[in-house]
């Protein structure tokens, strides 16, 4: 459903929002944390920094930290910074354009169907996830699990 940088971007919020003492975090503690490659996931965090999600601060107690509130943080909002929603312009049925003003007959009802797979990861904030307990600690702070199942 999601990418593998978005799935790690996902966990590495996940570890920071559980950071309830505000101190930034070293991406190389983040990448242990989510299992995700330390090169990989540096670059991953600074996507989300750049997007205004995170905040990173240098120097030796530096690191990441969030810039936007648990409770007020979507799922969507990070997904988007990788898996951009994408217009569907083709048609279901056939190669020509499809769209409200000249809709195909399935139209409607597909327009209904992606909607509805966006709306939870659009109403559903990092707090969530962790109140709700959908992801384990044990799974995140040993690299196990994906979100992917989860969302």
């Amino acid at each position: 459903m999601i990418s593998s940088t978005a799935d790690y971007a996902l966990r590495a919020v996940l570890v920071l929002a559980r950071n309830v003492d505000g101190r930034p975090v070293a991406a190389d503690e983040i990448a242990r944390a989510t299992g995700a490659p330390r090169n990989y996931l540096a670059k991953t965090l600074n996507a989300l920094a750049k997007a205004g999600i995170v905040n990173s601060a240098r120097g030796p107690q530096g690191g990441f930290s969030l810039a936007i509130a648990a409770d007020m943080l979507s799922l969507a909002r990070v997904i988007d910074c990788f898996d951009e929603p994408r217009a569907h312009l083709r048609c279901l049925l056939g190669s020509a354009a499809c769209d409200p003003v000249h809709p195909c007959s399935a139209h409607e009802q597909w327009a209904a169907i992606r909607s509805a797979r966006r709306t939870p990861l659009a109403t559903t904030t990092i707090a969530d996830l962790l109140a709700g307990g959908a992801v384990a600690g044990s799974e995140i702070s040993e690299g196990r699990g994906s979100l992917a199942a989860c969302t």
